[in-house]
């Protein structure tokens, strides 16, 4: 068993805080702090996860004591210039109640509902349900970012602090004008809460997480009656994830029910659905050809190998992983000198790492090590979110920790302006005045359910669009995502079984949260505004 490096924060006793032999463990003391470093030999780093997170506390304003927890509902009216013509609006955020067999309140889901005053008959008229991911992430990101009236104002995106001035302003690309939008804090994340801690099983897994959502979206649908009007799912991360599985339980059954909403179409930004069990495990294919476009795509960005287009430079790269690459890790040590040192000049092109690193490993590419591999001589890291954004390289000793994760140049600048954002103008503008701690994301994805009963994302999604013939999906993945590479997008896209002439797939000149930048903020909502109108986005493969 490897050794695993745990950080404890003010537990001078800490064996006794996780209830573990401390003669089993080595540790110190860093000089002139309370933090204790722990060299784990005997246990695995997810059990020690674990340890910490039954032993965690999550803090809550007073107003949320669980026997005084009364539903909030906030409501306000606006109006918005958008292509020339003023658009009225009213909101209503609210919570949205799940009630246990005893009929005690268990947990609410919070939305954020955009509705345009000026129409009647909503019949035809779309909504929009919208979330981030995580799992355990609120819909903080795609509300100030590119759904919402307001949204933030975007300037350099490798900007050199998180601090401000915040900059927020109307959103010129807002879909308020062609569909309603509703925002959604899952259980937990943002001002959804957990009101009975006993039912955690109930909501935080797979299945679990997606039934909630379609619990809440059935009832929120017969309160305003939507039950007619054309109904899409917008999900981000790990909301690919729960839009696929939500809309495939609802085309089947659910675990104890059937439900009777159905989905016209669901946009996955940032794909999380896989062929293979949670987030691509066990596919059987080798990651380093999955991200090899993606690690095409930085390299392209950063290190300007050729005057190609990134379309054009990522499109060659993949040929070349769908056919060389692959069967030479293929052969691993059975393939010639020649064959090796053709593969070696390829992948350095390609993907900007050096020979030295492909020979050491073998001809493959580590996703962590890629983030610290591809400016090395540069003495910077890109972040995993946005490939575009760098910090400077830590110390080897750092980074075998951290894998650069952790130190993310993405979340260190840009968490601290959305929050800042939504907190200091959407929601006051919202009307929104509720004395409870907005969460913007938790780590609930170290306790997640990953079991799926009936198979794997790929398969919910199948099952969704088979039943529901009129159904379509639209992919949007940005080029320079570490996080989510396309690569795996396209991998599901050809081994799914999706019908192709309902399935369309989009590159961006971003990361992982594609609308930052107000170039690809404009275009992602153009073409999300297509896709709704029935129109399909171009494929660029």
């Amino acid at each position: 068993m490897g050794k695993f490096v745990i950080l404890i924060y003010n537990s001078t006793n800490w064996w006794e805080y996780l209830d573990i032999d401390k003669e089993k463990c080595r540790y110190f003391r860093i000089q002139n702090s309370k933090n204790v470093i722990i060299y784990i030999d005997y246990f695995s780093l997810r059990s020690i996860m674990e340890l910490l997170w039954r032993k965690r506390i999550m803090y809550k304003t007073e107003s949320f004591k669980p026997d005084t927890f009364k539903p909030a509902r906030f409501e306000s009216d606006g109006k918005i210039t958008l292509s020339g013509k003023e658009i009225p609006y009213h909101t209503i955020c609210e919570d949205n109640v799940i009630y246990g067999p005893d009929g005690n309140p268990v947990a609410s889901i919070f939305t954020y509902a955009y509705f345009r005053s000026d129409v009647e008959d909503t019949t035809n008229r779309p909504v929009v349900f919208a979330y981030n991911g995580g799992p355990g992430s609120s819909c903080m990101y795609v509300h100030a970012g590119f759904l919402g009236t307001r949204r933030m104002q975007y300037d350099e995106v490798d900007r050199e602090s998180a601090f401000g001035p915040y900059k927020v302003i109307d959103n010129p690309d807002c879909l308020i004008d062609i569909a309603d939008i509703v925002l959604i804090d899952p259980v937990g994340t943002g001002y959804g809460v957990l009101i009975d801690e006993s039912k955690k099983k109930d909501f935080f897994g797979i299945e679990q997480d997606a039934e909630a959502l379609l619990t809440v979206l059935e009832a929120w649908v017969r309160r305003y009656n939507r039950g007619l009007s054309p109904k899409y799912l917008c999900g981000e991360s790990y909301g690919c994830t729960r839009s696929a599985v939500a809309a495939g339980i609802a085309a089947t059954m659910g675990r104890e029910r059937g439900y009777g909403i159905a989905f016209d179409g669901i946009v996955f930004i940032g794909n999380t659905v896989t062929v293979g069990k949670y987030f691509g495990e066990g596919l059987p294919v080798e990651t380093s050809v999955l991200g090899f476009p993606t690690y095409a795509g930085v390299n392209w960005y950063h290190n300007h190998p050729t005057d190609q287009s990134v379309e054009d430079f990522v499109k060659e790269a993949k040929a070349f992983a769908d056919h060389d690459y692959v069967l030479a890790l293929y052969k691993g040590e059975a393939i010639s000198e020649e064959e090796k040192e053709h593969i070696l000049e390829k992948v350095s092109y390609y993907t900007g790492v050096s020979r030295e690193y492909l020979i050491r490993h073998g001809l493959k590419i580590d996703d962590d090590d890629y983030r610290q591999e591809v400016l090395k001589t540069k003495g910077k890291a890109v972040s995993r979110y946005d490939g575009r954004v760098t910090r400077p390289l830590l110390e080897p000793e750092q980074d075998e920790i951290k894998k650069a994760l952790w130190d993310d140049a993405t979340a260190d600048r840009y968490d601290t302006f959305f929050y800042a954002a939504f907190t200091g103008d959407l929601l006051p503008k919202l009307n929104v005045k509720l004395d409870r701690n907005f969460i913007p994301g938790t780590d609930y994805y170290m306790h997640w359910d990953k079991e799926e009963k009936k198979g794997t994302t790929a398969e919910e999604l199948r099952y969704a669009m088979t039943r529901r013939p009129g159904m379509r999906a639209f992919f949007a993945n940005g080029w320079f995502d570490l996080c989510t590479e396309f690569g795996y997008a396209w991998h599901t896209m050809d081994h799914a079984g999706l019908p192709k002439d309902r399935v369309f797939w989009k590159g961006y000149q971003s990361g992982h949260m594609i609308y930052l930048g107000e170039d690809n903020v404009h275009e992602l909502c153009s073409d999300i505004r297509d896709f709704i109108l029935g129109k399909n986005p171009k494929s660029q493969f």
